[in-house]
């Protein structure tokens, strides 16, 4: 049996390519080996695969790259995969480009975050005319960026209902190492007493504020929390988003800022307009979040859809 090796950074990376994985027919009948990052969502979402683990790539982490490539160059002999999938981010850069000169068929996905163009690992990618490269985002496809579909196909709006009473809330921040205080912070002083809010808040430092908050934990564990919550404020990543949509949810998704050192780049604010427009979320910026908004999103909900085939270009 051939090898297929997929890979993605946690986060929304992985979701992306968890949920892509069912619409691959290129996967049909393949041994299928994940490369990612040993943490609590990826020890809870892929428990039933073959798993790799390898060194946490941060955002522009030149070093683990390198070394990841390293480590990339024995896996690839090891396996001998005949196709290598990624939707990013940059531990796809240690093992992409090596795949394609061992002759494996290589295949980038972009994030669907990326709404207006390539992110830096895509466009140092796009280098390579041995890697397919495919985006989310019908708007900005080309010869070179194939469009196949979309992650959040998957859904579609359903009729909006009468806003609950909103006893139980979920606010999650991911598990990205760049903290979101101001959310935080805002959200204590809008929230009314008596809810009970559950606090997952990654890299953020809580101290000081009077909650009781985890920095992470497993997906079943944070996913039967959303399922049991009235309602779901987050941060506007797309593996948070993801989770939402997935108990049949929309979320209220305020996004990072880079000028607050929120994120690397503002490229939360794509995430949150493209759900907003596809009405599967509320989207606001937190100078503007308000109780009201958080009403909104609790009276949403989102259904599933079945989606089209995501189809990868055959021809090496």
């Amino acid at each position: 049996m051939t090898a297929a090796v997929l890979v993605a950074s946690t986060g929304g990376h992985l979701s992306q390519l968890a949920r892509l994985r069912p619409r691959i027919d290129a996967l049909a009948g393949q041994r299928v080996v994940w490369v990612t990052f040993d943490t609590p969502q990826s020890r809870s979402l892929l428990r039933d695969e073959e798993v790799v683990h390898v060194a946490y790539t941060g955002q522009r982490d030149v070093v683990n790259v390198a070394r990841n490539a390293w480590r990339a160059r024995r896996i690839l002999r090891e396996l001998r995969p005949d196709l290598v999938i990624s939707t990013g981010s940059a531990i796809a850069l240690s093992f992409l480009p090596l795949a394609a000169a061992r002759g494996a068929r290589c295949h980038y996905i972009e994030s669907a975050a990326r709404t207006d163009g390539p992110s830096l690992s895509g466009r140092l990618l796009s280098r390579s005319r041995k890697i397919r490269l495919y985006t989310q985002h019908r708007v900005w496809s080309d010869d070179r960026w194939l469009y196949r579909g979309s992650v959040f196909d998957g859904w579609h709006p359903a009729p909006a209902s009468a806003s609950p009473d909103v006893r139980r809330m979920v606010v999650t921040l991911g598990t990205i190492n760049y903290p979101f205080r101001r959310l935080v912070e805002r959200l204590i002083a809008i929230i009314p007493a008596g809810v009970e809010v559950m606090w997952q808040t990654g890299a953020t430092d809580v101290s000081g504020l009077g909650i009781e908050a985890r920095a992470s934990m497993p997906n079943a564990e944070l996913g039967a929390a959303i399922a049991a919550a009235d309602v779901v404020v987050s941060h506007s990543g797309i593996g948070s988003a993801i989770a939402v949509l997935e108990s049949g949810r929309c979320p209220l998704l305020v996004p990072r800022e880079r000028g607050f050192g929120e994120h690397v780049d503002d490229h939360q604010r794509q995430i949150a307009g493209e759900l907003s427009a596809r009405e599967l979320a509320v989207s606001k910026p937190l100078g503007a979040l308000g109780w009201s908004d958080v009403l909104a999103a609790a009276g949403m909900r989102a259904e599933s859809a079945e989606p089209p085939a995501f189809e990868l270009v055959r021809a090496r």
